[in-house]
């Protein structure tokens, strides 16, 4: 049974870390939002991770809808996200060089998009997730990387 003096106690801790990254960065929930639409639009083009998400997403709305709530919940410690990015991400056919344009593009966006504490927290937060993501991938393939350690999949002819 949830007592409800912790939950207010956890949901006031959760706010003030919120108040104090969105005072040392400004980021507010407007910034993640803006850099998540620059971001995906880049990714919709690129030759490398466009066709991964053309096939698996249609409508594009709900998923960047998701991602601000993500993005909130990474960057801002807010908790909107209630997902499972790793279950989301173990079928995909993914691998090291494909986790380095998405870092990449992650980047070159963050950086443009946002003022400089912003775009190195975003950034900082990214590649974490990015190698989680690929560790957890590659294990999935029965692959298991070391630290630092990457993975390339075989390339189709």
């Amino acid at each position: 049974m949830n007592d409800p003096e912790i939950d207010v106690s956890h949901q006031a801790r959760r706010a003030a870390a919120a108040a104090r990254v969105a005072e040392a960065t400004g980021i507010d929930e407007a910034m993640i939002e803006r850099l998540v639409r620059r971001f995906y639009e880049r990714v919709r083009g690129d030759a490398l991770l466009g066709p991964i998400f053309e096939q698996r997403i249609s409508d594009w709305e709900p998923h960047l809808q998701r991602m601000f709530a993500f993005w909130s919940s990474v960057a801002l410690m807010t908790g909107r996200y209630h997902g499972t990015p790793m279950t989301k991400h173990l079928p995909l056919p993914v691998d090291g060089e494909h986790f380095d344009r998405w870092l990449a593009l992650f980047e070159e966006t963050a950086r443009t998009a946002c003022p400089p504490e912003a775009a190195d927290h975003f950034v900082g937060r990214a590649r974490r997730i990015a190698e989680s993501l690929e560790m957890g991938v590659a294990g999935s393939t029965g692959a298991f990387l070391a630290r630092g350690e990457r993975t390339r999949r075989p390339r189709r002819a």
